[in-house]
């Protein structure tokens, strides 16, 4: 990146779009206007921001949004992976406690009472 000026200011002003969205608490609108105006000023992409403000403002606008909703699509898929893995836990120590159980012994309606589970659950685990 170091020999691209294009893309290091392009990086540059990315960076101020997000750290007036999450350090100044802009809405996202305001935020590119804002980044826009302040490389003008400072001489990052001026001239292609210059001419071309209203087009950079639109594609940053949209292509912000998709970047923020894959990350709270990837954040729902990781809770989401969380729960059923918390799930998979439990059913799987269930279903250790019920076949100890029935290992020494116990019936099943007796396993259901002591572990406080349907005698559906017991059967279906052992």
């Amino acid at each position: 990146m170091e020999g691209c000026k294009t893309l290091r200011e392009y990086t540059q002003y990315v960076a101020r779009i997000r750290r007036f969205v999450r350090e100044c608490g802009m809405p996202l609108d305001e935020a590119v206007e804002q980044a826009v105006d302040t490389c003008i000023r400072e001489g990052i992409l001026a001239e292609f921001l210059r001419k071309n403000r209203a087009e950079v403002m639109m594609l940053s606008l949209f292509e912000y949004n998709e970047e923020e909703e894959r990350e709270k699509f990837r954040r729902a898929e990781r809770e989401y992976g969380f729960e059923q893995g918390m799930e998979q836990g439990k059913r799987l120590m269930l279903q250790s406690m019920i076949q100890a159980k029935h290992a020494k012994g116990k019936t099943p309606s007796e396993i259901a009472q002591e572990l406080e589970t349907d005698i559906e659950t017991v059967k279906e685990l052992l």
